[in-house]
C-alpha cells in the first residue's frame, strides 16, 4: 500500500487537502469518489523507511513479538504513542527501531494507527493494515494485536516447513557439483599420470580428461560462461514471463504441486479466519486474504468470488465455483455460514492443511533423501568408473 495525497472539492464545492492509503492511483481515486470528493490533483507521498547502521531486514518473528508487547502494554493502560516509543527504543533490529519510531510520530501527528503502519508495506504486511484498521474501527485493539500474533507465528511455521522440503535437495545438487568440479580439478590429474600414455581410453574416460584439462588450463572459458549461465537464470526468474510460467504451472506440477496447493490454501483460510474473528466485513476480508495466499490463481479466483459474493451469492458456492478449493474446505464454509462460526471453522480447515503441509514435507524429504544420495552415487561413481577402466584395461593387456 502506498501513501497519497490529494486536492479537491467536498459535496458542498469546498476546497479539501489530504491523505488516502490506497494500492493504487486509481483505487485511491475510487475510496474518495466513495466518500464524495472530486479529485482535482493527487500525487503519491514517497515515504523512506528510516534505516540506522546495521540494520537488516525485519523479520515475521520480530513483528509478532512485537504485536504480543504492543497488546500487553495496551491492556494495561499504557498510551499508543508512548508503547510505540518504549518498544522501539527495545528493539534489537535498528531498522525495525526505525520504523517503529516514526510511526509513533505519525500517530502522535493525528494519522491514525492503519494508515501510519501502511507507510511501511515491506514491513507490514496487508494482513497486518486490515486487522490494525478492524481494531481501530471496532475498538478491539489489543484482541486484534493477539491475534495477529498467532497468525504470524503460524505463518512463520509453515514458512519453516516449506524451507525443509526445499532445502535438501538443492543442498545435495551443490554438493553434487561441488564434489564433480573438484574431482575434475584435483583426482582426474592423479589418475591421468599413473596411467600409461598408450593406452586406449574409452569415449566417457577421454571426455573427463579433455574436461579436465581444459578446467585446469584455462578456468575462464569455464567461470565466465557459468557466471552469465547462472546470472541469466537468476535474471529471467525475476521477469513478468518467469513469474507467468510459474504461477501457471505451480499448482499442478509433478510432486510438489499438490504440496503448494495445501500451502496456499492454508495461508488463505487462517488469514481470512483472522480478519474475520477481527470484526472485517467478508468481502474486505476476502480482498485482503486473496493477495496474501501465494498464488495468482487463487487471488483471481477470490476476486471473481468476490464479485459473485456482492451479487448475492454465499462464500462457499463463490468458492467452490472457482475449482481451486478442495470439497473439504468449501464444505466447511457452508458449515460456518449456516452455523454463524465461519471464522471457527475456517480455523479448523487451515489447522487440517498445516497439519498436512508439515507431514506432506516431512514425506517428501524422506522421499527425496535416497534419490538424491543415489543421484549423488552415480555422479561420483560413474567418474570413479570412467577412471580406473583404463587402468584396469591397461593392467589386462600387460598381463596378457
Amino acid at each position: 500500500m502506498a501513501a497519497f495525497t490529494y486536492d479537491g472539492l467536498n459535496k458542498t464545492g469546498q476546497a479539501v487537502h489530504g491523505e488516502v492509503i490506497a494500492d493504487s492511483t486509481s483505487l485511491a481515486m475510487e475510496k474518495l469518489r466513495e466518500a464524495g470528493v472530486m479529485v482535482t490533483n493527487m500525487t503519491e507521498k514517497k515515504t523512506k523507511e528510516k534505516k540506522k547502521k546495521g540494520g537488516k531486514k525485519v523479520t515475521t518473528t520480530e513483528v509478532a513479538v512485537f504485536c504480543k508487547q504492543l497488546a500487553a502494554m495496551l491492556s494495561a493502560g499504557v498510551p499508543i504513542t508512548r508503547a510505540l516509543t518504549t518498544l522501539s527504543k527495545q528493539a534489537e533490529n535498528p531498522r525495525f527501531a526505525g520504523v517503529i519510531e516514526e510511526v509513533a510520530q505519525d500517530i502522535e501527528g493525528g494519522t491514525p494507527m492503519s494508515q501510519a503502519f501502511a507507510k511501511y508495506p515491506k514491513v507490514f504486511s496487508e494482513l497486518f493494515i486490515a486487522m490494525i484498521a478492524a481494531g481501530e474501527t471496532g475498538g478491539i485493539m489489543e484482541q486484534a494485536l493477539r491475534s495477529l500474533a498467532d497468525q504470524l507465528q503460524k505463518e512463520k511455521n509453515l514458512q519453516k516447513n516449506i524451507k525443509s522440503a526445499y532445502s535438501y535437495p538443492r543442498t545435495v545438487g551443490i554438493m553434487a557439483i561441488v564434489i564433480l568440479i573438484a574431482m575434475l580439478v584435483f583426482m582426474v590429474p592423479i589418475f591421468k599420470k599413473m596411467m600409461n600414455t598408450n593406452v586406449e581410453l574409452n569415449a566417457l574416460s577421454a571426455f573427463i580428461f579433455s574436461v579436465s584439462d581444459s578446467i585446469r588450463g584455462e578456468p575462464l572459458k569455464w567461470i565466465i560462461p557459468a557466471v552469465i549461465i547462472v546470472g541469466g537464470i537468476i535474471g529471467f526468474t525475476k521477469t513478468p514471463v518467469a513469474h507467468r510460467i510459474w504461477e501457471n504451472t505451480k499448482l499442478t506440477m509433478p510432486l510438489f504441486g499438490g504440496f503448494i496447493t495445501k500451502m496456499v490454501v492454508a495461508r488463505f483460510c487462517r488469514t481470512l479466519a483472522t480478519l474475520l474473528a477481527g470484526g472485517v466485513t467478508a468481502v474486505d476480508a476476502m480482498k485482503s486474504a486473496g493477495p496474501t495466499a501465494g498464488s495468482d490463481k487463487i487471488k483471481d479466483a477470490v476476486f471473481k468470488a468476490i464479485e459473485e459474493i456482492e451479487e448475492g451469492k454465499s462464500i462457499s458456492d463463490s468458492l467452490e465455483k472457482c475449482g481451486y478449493f478442495p470439497a473439504m474446505v468449501t464444505g466447511m464454509v457452508a458449515i460456518g455460514e449456516e452455523s454463524g462460526s465461519l471464522p471457527e471453522m475456517l480455523d479448523k480447515v487451515a489447522e487440517f492443511f498445516e497439519e498436512d503441509v508439515e507431514i506432506t514435507s516431512r514425506n517428501l524429504r524422506a522421499m527425496i533423501e535416497p534419490l538424491a544420495l543415489v543421484f549423488v552415487g552415480i555422479v561420483v561413481g560413474g567418474m570413479l568408473i570412467a577412471l580406473y577402466v583404463p587402468m584396469l584395461t591397461a593392467s589386462t593387456s600387460m598381463g596378457a
